[in-house]
């Protein structure tokens, strides 16, 4: 008994970590076939010993809140599902009820509360009993509408996803292979609960509802299914369903298996649910479970084969990336021979070795994922040295997940990354020249340096002959370029790509020293940790650049290029002078936290990320949340002010 709690524990820390890697922090240390098969390890041992922890995950719900939107308890607290793999469980769990069965969208769900008839508010899920409020996103929502007919209180529940189409085409315009999103469930979740709802809009997000919970005077004669036809008379786009018992189920799951392949938005099973509204509240809830519903998630597709080699795929990052490669097999009617390992943690985890005999599957019947690894040899030899570069390799952990990663900073992969900050539209905003382009011209020897940059007329021929380049597009470019010789001080100095040094710290510092270059560059850190707003470590990094003499060198020849714009001495009154705000939670007046920032910088203030002694204000629509930043503020008397309360105090228009 003590030896199964014990492993029960390990089950639970293991569970834990992959929840907090997946939901919080937008990683994953484990795959879905192997999270579940700990998860129902942990739950039929919980039966067996009839022990519980008080941190399993078989008795909590969603992710627990840790951003820094507002939140907000439900009023109606959201359950997890109950699930089951087998088809003709589901059927004897539908019996002779009639039920609707529909998709499990994999997104994030939220919660719309109407009233007289507009949008008054939209909470995520989090952990179930309080969520966080995103009302200023959902309004970017594509397909939610903002007015409706019925004026009543109207709460629904639903789910933001990001359909395949739009989550190819943004990562398709991210050259970074590195930067891409892994999945459309992560991207959807980072845009969902977004501080910046431009961002959301950006994105596509759709939401799709799959629950009504509260819409009083409507007679739906006791039926679910006529309150989701109801909620899609009145503008909503409902989660599609098929009506069932036990008579048809078999036949409507093998349906929506075929349809998977052809959905346009990310799923991960079924849900039924039975029809009957007094019934259903009837049965009640277990602690974690409603009674009326459970979940049906696809038995995977699982094929043994054999791994052939690791290949590790240097990045621009720096990160050295494994993929598994081995015998081809058949999977959901499509033949699969290589699949992303993500990180070494799961290298380590599976016990990889060359020549093991592994299952591999395709996660919600579309990525490929190693499932097993039944061999377990444990010998794959972990690479010492970069695949490009040839320097030193080094094993990385943070937050419980290791990574290959390397060391060199000349490394070529990285070199590619410096060269991009340096062309992006905050440093010397060059168009034309993509990841991928800057790639090929540092392969061809067309830019050893920033400088080089500015001197591509020499290759003028070659680069028209090159796959994607003509006459056209090289005109393009060259009139960027020409275009970008003219900088203002503060984007060249974040164009360098100085160790902590953003374009605020930039502007701070080139505004002290008048806009002067020769003594923006001959600063001492002394002298830097003077400017308001600029530390130790942030002087420090921007004195020990300019020690260097091969980068002095490499910057008086980039000068050379260069027609330096100087500011204009400042004729907006320098309200915010020596003042420096922190900004948290959403805003009403401000278009988003960029456009806020902007007005304090234009009056002489300065924005920093988090509460210090030297915060004079934070600025939160909230004053009585209870974040970290407001407990901060508080502990040190630092006053906590909104954004009327701040444009009243300092004249703001």
């Amino acid at each position: 008994m003590q030896d199964k709690i014990a492993y029960m524990k390990t089950l639970v820390a293991k569970l834990n970590a992959a929840s907090r890697a997946y939901y919080q922090e937008d990683k994953e240390i484990m795959s879905n076939y192997e999270y579940d098969a700990m998860y129902d390890e942990l739950t039929a041992l919980e039966k067996e010993t009839n022990t519980v922890l008080s941190d399993s995950p078989t008795i909590h719900v969603g992710y627990e809140v840790v951003s820094e939107l507002p939140k907000e308890a439900h009023e109606f607290p959201m359950l997890s599902l109950d699930k089951t793999k087998d088809v003709h469980a589901l059927k004897a769990w539908a019996g002779s009820h009639k039920s609707s069965l529909s998709w499990k969208m994999d997104g994030l769900t939220v919660v719309l509360t109407y009233r007289d008839g507009e949008l008054f508010k939209a909470v995520t899920r989090g952990n179930g009993q309080v969520g966080e409020v995103i009302t200023g996103n959902a309004r970017m929502f594509k397909n939610i509408p903002h007015k409706i007919v019925y004026t009543g209180e109207l709460i629904l529940r639903g789910e933001a996803v990001i359909k395949y189409s739009d989550f190819e085409k943004i990562n398709e315009s991210i050259e970074d292979v590195d930067a891409k999103y892994k999945n459309p469930r992560n991207l959807c979740s980072g845009s969902v609960r977004q501080l910046n709802n431009e961002i959301t809009k950006k994105r596509n997000v759709h939401f799709f509802a799959f629950t009504l919970v509260k819409a009083d005077g409507v007679d739906f004669h006791n039926s679910r299914i006529e309150q989701m036809e109801w909620l899609k008379s009145i503008g909503f786009d409902i989660v599609a369903y098929k009506v069932v018992d036990e008579t048809n189920i078999e036949e409507a799951v093998a349906a929506f298996a075929k349809e998977i392949e052809h959905n346009d938005f990310p799923s991960d099973g079924l849900v039924l649910t039975y029809d009957d509204i007094a019934y259903s509240r009837s049965l009640g809830t277990t602690a974690k479970f409603p009674r009326d519903s459970i979940a049906f998630k696809w038995a995977d597709e699982v094929r043994e084969t054999t791994l052939r080699q690791i290949e590790w795929s240097a990045s621009r990052t720096g990160l050295i990336n494994p993929i598994a490669v081995f015998d081809p097999v058949e999977l959901e009617g499509t033949s699969v021979s290589r699949a992303s390992v993500h990180n070494l943690s799961i290298v380590e985890n599976l016990k990889l070795g060359v020549g093991d005999t592994i299952e591999v599957y395709k996660a919600n019947m579309i990525i490929p994922q190693i499932a097993r690894n039944l061999t377990q040899s444990g010998n794959l030899e972990i690479p010492k040295v970069c695949p490009v570069c040839g320097e030193p390799a080094k094993i990385r952990t943070e937050n419980d997940v290791s990574v290959l990663c390397c060391v060199n900073p000349n490394c070529q992969a990285k070199k590619i990354k410096r060269f991009a900050l340096f062309v992006s539209r905050d440093a010397m905003n060059i168009e034309g020249l993509s990841e991928a382009t800057l790639e090929k011209f540092v392969q061809c020897g067309f830019i050893k340096e920033f400088a080089d940059i500015f001197k591509l007329d020499r290759y003028k021929e070659k680069i028209v002959s090159m796959d994607g380049f003509g006459e056209k597009s090289y005109d393009n470019l060259a009139a960027s370029v020409e275009k970008s010789r003219h900088v203002r001080p503060a984007n060249l100095i974040y164009s360098l790509g100085i160790l902590n040094i953003g374009l605020s710290n930039a502007k701070l510092i080139c505004k002290n020293y008048h806009d002067d270059i020769e003594l923006i560059r001959h600063a001492d850190a002394q002298t830097l940790t003077e400017i308001p707003g600029i530390g130790q470590v942030i002087a420090d990094s921007f004195a020990d650049y300019f020690k260097d003499e091969n980068n002095n060198q490499a910057f008086d020849r980039l000068l050379a290029q260069l027609d330096i714009i100087k500011e204009e001495p400042d004729s907006q009154p320098q309200v915010f002078e020596g003042k420096t705000f922190v900004i948290t939670g959403s805003l009403d007046h401000f278009e988003n936290r960029n456009a806020l920032k902007a007005v304090i910088e234009a009056g002489g203030g300065k924005v920093a990320g988090s509460v210090s002694s030297k915060t004079a204000y934070l600025i939160n629509n909230d004053s009585t949340s209870s974040s970290a930043k407001n407990k901060k503020a508080a502990s040190l008397n630092i006053p906590v002010i909104t954004e009327e309360e701040f444009m009243e105090m300092f004249g703001v228009r």
